[in-house]
């Protein structure tokens, strides 16, 4: 919220109108002589620039702001921002997220199958403070891109690059399952889970699916499997990362539920059938609400200041009413 650290410097901008009055009254104004010039027997000259006029206004305009901003920087001006400080440790969420060419079909809003997961896991991240998070990226291999971190930062920034087809055009689901629980078997979160989200079966890799569910329920790691897509015919249109190649049109869509169901069972959690983005943000927070941990925590107040920032806008207001005086008005004082 923003505040002032002297409000009482904000009188000061009652010299403003003060000066104002006493040059109407002609008690405050610069000593002059007029000179009058005038033909013999002829008309008064009459001084009609448009553009000095002009000139003159703004730069009174200039002096005016640089003022005003030299008192808004004598006030101290701040926000102070609120940051809940957790003093106890949260769940691990890990999300496996499916990166073959199928999820760039456009089926489930007006994005593609991708980027609606990717909104949706922002929305989720950032509803859920004091939470770590991680990111295994799956398709024909898979690796962890982020371990379990509260930074969220750095977790959005590689969320983000995540570019379909760039782990080649498989889903390797046993592979990137057992990624996911290598790097939470030695966590000491009160809750450790997996979100996978995939729109396809497993056809890639060397570890069974099933297996490694297996080893994650073995190791008290929840599995939520999250089968993303529609089935039929649905718009598809996908760069290939490597060769540049774009391939669009219509391609089929299905894949069989009950595998991923019976890999959800195996690891203790559930499958959830994503047709679209309601049904997405519905079902992340269904699992948020299994997972959530009741943690202790305390409010730390962030101040930053932004009186440097006025008196640097006072400097350039008062140096343009300066060139302006000086370099196109010619005055002397």
């Amino acid at each position: 919220m923003p505040d002032f650290i002297y409000p009482g410097a904000f009188a000061l901008l009652l010299g403003i109108p003060f000066v104002y009055i006493l040059r109407s009254l002609k008690l405050f104004s610069r000593i002059s002589f007029p000179l009058i010039l005038q033909d013999w027997g002829g008309k008064l000259f009459v001084w009609n620039n448009r553009p000095a006029a002009f000139a003159r206004l703004l730069s009174s305009g200039c002096v005016i702001i640089g003022y005003i901003c030299l008192v808004i920087a004598v006030a101290n001006p701040v926000i102070h921002h609120e940051e809940r400080v957790y003093t106890s440790r949260g769940a691990d969420i890990v999300f496996v997220l499916d990166t073959s060419p199928s999820m760039a079909a456009r089926d489930i809003g007006s994005m593609t199958r991708l980027d609606n997961a990717r909104q949706a896991i922002h929305t989720f991240v950032e509803q859920n403070t004091g939470v770590s998070f991680g990111l295994v990226v799956m398709a024909s291999e898979a690796a962890v891109v982020v371990p379990p971190t509260m930074d969220t930062l750095s977790f959005f920034d590689k969320l983000d690059s995540i570019v379909v087809g760039e782990w080649g055009s498989g889903s390797a689901i046993g592979t990137g399952l057992s990624t996911a629980v290598y790097h939470l078997v030695a966590s000491q979160a009160p809750k450790k889970c997996i979100v996978l989200i995939t729109d396809g079966e497993n056809n890639a890799g060397f570890i069974h699916p099933e297996t490694a569910a297996l080893l994650a329920s073995k190791y008290e790691i929840a599995v939520y499997l999250l089968g993303i897509g529609t089935n039929g015919s649905v718009p598809f249109e996908y760069v290939d990362p490597t060769t540049g190649r774009v391939y669009s049109g219509m391609f089929d869509s299905s894949f069989d539920t009950r595998s991923l169901e019976q890999i959800a069972l195996a690891g203790n959690g559930r499958y959830y059938n994503v047709q679209n983005v309601e049904d997405l943000s519905s079902v992340l927070g269904t699992i948020a609400r299994h997972e959530r941990v009741v943690q202790s925590y305390y409010m730390k107040v962030n101040d930053f200041y932004y009186y440097d920032r006025f008196v640097l806008i006072a400097l350039i207001a008062f140096s343009l009413a300066w060139c302006i005086r000086r370099l196109y008005l010619k005055e002397v004082v």
